[in-house]
């Protein structure tokens, strides 16, 4: 006879986890601290019989104590993505971590069988998910600073307007110097895994592809092991045109979704720009595509995608990239 399911649906706060336990017609709510070892104490009290099946929404680091105690076990688990959570629960009204937790535990029951199951990362990707954090928050704090700095220049009173432009500087010095500490230990973190060092050099012999880029994708893709299809990777980061169109009113241009990771779509936009100014197959496209007259941002996009679908293929291939153009 099977074992009954259980179903655990999750919602997590920085200090705590609001959580609706429904097992066949019984259900209970819990609150409880957001650490290892309150979730552990939960575990071994509430879900130690049935198959149990959790779902969370992804938020990031208020995750990772949950995510590291799951780890260990041998339940089934999905993190979804916020976005597609509340896309498919229609019209709700009201909002409450202990009704977002029942929330989520239904969605599960109703859906668990058309998602993806969360598998663990190795210790290594986990803490390179903490340094591209750490880095993005970074360059936030930089962009925003840099961005203040052009508006202190109105400042008309001088001695006010040099302080505070001297400040601004000494805060930009401080977070180059710790946007590069970062970046080293990402090479370091690389480095000292035989895995991802082998993984990186081969990502990297794809025109446009660096460092930043093959960090982000060891990591969202879990190694390729969490997601091996290039197709779903370009639909995540949101470089996958869709059609626009209704009846016989509507009939717009394929457009790219707004629905996207925007940490990779920003690099790999990033990515194509070095590529198509680089001797090689893209550039030789680019320029092909747009003497024809086609839109530069549409064909920029697919230079995106290019770029994606080579990195996954230099990966299952275990074979470096070879630009196939012919230079005369």
């Amino acid at each position: 006879m099977d074992k009954h399911e259980v179903f655990v649906g999750v919602d997590i706060s920085k200090k705590s986890l609001d959580i609706r336990v429904r097992s066949g017609d019984k259900s209970s709510d819990h609150c409880i601290d957001n650490t290892p070892r309150s979730i552990r104490k939960f575990i071994g009290e509430y879900l130690t019989t049935g198959d149990i099946i959790i779902g969370m929404e992804n938020t990031g680091r208020y995750n990772w104590p949950l995510l590291s105690v799951l780890g260990e076990l041998t339940y089934t688990v999905y993190v979804v993505n916020p976005l597609h959570m509340s896309k498919s629960m229609g019209l709700v009204r009201g909002k409450d971590d202990r009704t977002d937790a029942r929330r989520i535990c239904d969605f599960i029951k109703k859906n668990h069988s058309e998602l993806t199951p969360w598998k663990p990362k190795r210790k290594v990707i986990d803490s390179l998910g903490v340094l591209i954090s750490e880095r993005r928050r970074l360059k936030k704090m930089r962009a925003q600073t840099l961005c203040a700095l052009k508006d202190l220049e109105l400042v008309e009173e001088k001695r006010i307007r040099k302080t505070l432009i001297d400040n601004d500087r000494e805060l930009i010095t401080d977070l180059n110097k710790r946007i590069k500490a970062v970046e080293n230990a990402l090479d370091d973190l690389v480095e000292k895994d035989q895995s991802l060092t082998d993984q990186s050099k081969l990502l990297q012999t794809v025109t446009g592809v660096g460092k930043v880029l093959t960090w982000i994708l060891l990591y969202k893709t879990n190694e390729f092991r969490s997601v091996s299809d290039p197709r779903k990777m370009a639909c995540y980061a949101g470089v996958v045109p869709f059609e626009h169109s209704s009846g016989t009113s509507v009939r717009g241009k394929s457009r790219v979704s707004n629905y996207a990771d925007r940490d990779l779509k920003g690099t790999l936009h990033l990515a194509a720009m070095s590529a198509i100014r680089l001797e090689g197959e893209l550039r030789t496209y680019y320029l092909r595509k747009t003497q024809e007259g086609k839109n530069k941002m549409s064909v920029l996009n697919a230079v995106r995608n290019k770029i994606l679908h080579r990195a996954f293929a230099v990966i299952k291939n275990q074979q470096p990239y070879q630009d196939n153009l012919v230079v005369s």
